[in-house]
């Protein structure tokens, strides 16, 4: 195709990047200048043509290459506009020779594969100081790589995010009136400055470790001769959760993560436990008298990803009073050293009365989420811990502890503050948001998220990166919002098939404060 037949017609300007790093040889054979301009590109605006215009002015060619959808690092709810309809816009622009949509998270991969003689930022990129992403060094290195140059556009920066935020913002009226008072008083950099607090401290996460299986079926129809629904079996994903999934997320925020957990006698699945964990998670396995390693496999309907029916395999009989005393002993070695313990209760037998009262007393900040679910739903309850300095709890949690289906929640929590010696607790309440109470003060946030995937996970996420917050003494009215952030980008995703990390959450908060 020839370049002057792409500005005729915007569709053939969009390739592939292979096609387009095809076509891009024949040009620089005849001694074209290339430049690359690589972005989102969410909501087109002036400030993208005013620096795609100057951009063009560099060289002979104007390539612009855009990240794919998946890779946008925006929060749960970006991009605004799919990448087809960001890629048309771009190729609508008489500056612009070729569009490609990148399927890689990076510039660096664009770079290799077109080799442009120069790579374009805008006035953000001279201040790598704050550059949280740690990109921009990498980017200068593969630019020089192919031997070409860096060159900075000049003209006033605009932000697609500040723009969506105040004229196109997806949230509901109430939500958006509540960022727009957050803005007033945090700024995204406040936020940021408080999240760094995080990287110091030192953290043991206590808890079940649980494999979260989930058995993809499509399906077929009632069977012929009995009352049953017929499914295919599609495919199984395994994720590991529980306090597994605790102490990965934590892993990006926090100096080091020491996870005690069990695993079963027989049926461990060690080795995949072992290569589920990151590698900034130090595990301290109890194994467990016979019992498996907790498993629990949800059955779900391919297409829509409707949740059919769970499975447990486990064995939820308390430990032993040799396997209780091996935890105690194992705890007691590693709790000195913690800033926080965050403790994951799931009520499969894990921790007993001795292993309760001892974190109860140990002299650190303890962090409690007591979660009821279909096996433990009678009898589980966070007042069975003597203390705690934070509680994590969802509204049904806290109902059910007081037994109480319709008082008000800062009548609940004050009572259960006055048995747990708390004065600290995030009451989290699904599509409500979530209520944090701090000495008697209720500081409320609207959830964030717009499209609910999978709710498995959320709180044990918001626990434990909130937990961190409180031992950072983070502001109380900036613990909610972070809580809201956590939660937003946990429910985006099926299960713990994705981890939350320190980049994509500050790159969340950027976008939101905008």
């Amino acid at each position: 195709m020839m370049l002057a037949e792409a500005k005729n017609n915007p569709q053939p300007k969009i390739l592939d990047l292979e096609s387009l790093a095809q076509a891009l040889k024949p040009l620089r054979a005849l001694g074209r200048r290339i430049v690359l301009a690589h972005g989102v590109f969410d909501l087109l605006h002036v400030g993208h043509i005013r620096h795609l215009r100057e951009a063009r002015a560099m060289g002979d060619v104007l390539v612009v290459t855009l990240t794919e959808d998946k890779h946008v690092n925006k929060g749960p709810n970006r991009p605004a506009f799919a990448e087809a309809l960001r890629a048309e816009a771009l190729a609508a622009l008489s500056d612009v020779d070729y569009v490609a949509i990148s399927r890689f998270p990076t510039a660096i991969e664009v770079i290799r594969a077109l080799r442009p003689n120069v790579y374009v930022k805008g006035p953000d990129y001279k201040r790598q100081d704050q550059d949280i992403t740690g990109m921009i060094a990498a980017e200068e290195s593969a630019i020089r790589e192919v031997g070409g140059i860096i060159a900075i556009t000049e003209d006033e920066t605009f932000s697609s995010s500040a723009l969506l935020n105040r004229h196109f913002s997806t949230y509901p009226a109430p939500t958006e009136a509540y960022l727009r008072t957050f803005r007033e008083q945090w700024s995204a950099d406040d936020v940021m400055a408080f999240m760094d607090r995080l990287s110091s401290l030192r953290v043991v996460v206590v808890g079940e470790a649980i494999l979260d299986e989930y058995v993809y079926v499509d399906q077929m129809g009632k069977s012929a001769k009995d009352p049953v629904l017929a499914m295919r079996y599609d495919r199984t994903e395994t994720y590991a959760g529980g306090s597994l999934a605790i102490a990965n997320h934590l892993s990006s925020f926090c100096k080091s993560v020491e996870l005690v957990t069990y695993l079963g006698e027989h049926e461990t699945q060690e080795a995949f436990v072992r290569s589920a964990l990151r590698p900034g998670v130090r595990a301290n396995f109890i194994m467990k008298r016979n019992s498996p390693t907790i498993v629990k496999r949800r059955y779900v309907e391919a297409t829509l990803r409707n949740k059919l029916f769970e499975v447990y395999r486990f064995n939820d009989i308390p430990m032993t009073n040799g396997d209780e005393e091996e935890l105690c002993a194992l705890l007691e070695a590693r709790i000195p050293a913690a800033d926080a313990i965050v403790c994951a209760d799931f009520g499969h037998g894990f921790l007993g009365r001795a292993a309760k009262t001892l974190l109860s007393n140990c002299g650190r900040f303890l962090a409690v989420n007591t979660q009821i679910n279909a096996a433990n739903v009678r009898f589980h309850a966070i007042s069975s811990y003597e203390r705690a300095d934070y509680v994590c709890i969802n509204e049904g949690e806290l109902r059910l502890d007081a037994r109480d289906r319709s008082a008000p929640l800062d009548l609940l929590v004050n009572g259960l503050s006055q048995k747990l010696q708390c004065s600290r607790f995030l009451v989290t309440r699904g599509a409500d948001g979530v209520e944090y109470h701090d000495n008697g003060v209720c500081h409320a946030a609207p959830a964030f998220a717009r499209t609910i995937v999978d709710r498995v996970g959320a709180g044990d996420a918001v626990l434990g990166v909130t937990a961190l917050a409180a031992v950072a003494k983070i502001p109380p009215e900036v613990i909610p919002f972070i809580a809201n952030v956590i939660g937003a980008q946990k429910v985006s995703a099926m299960g713990n098939s994705v981890v939350i990390e320190r980049i994509p959450t500050l790159k969340f908060v950027q976008a939101l404060l905008k």
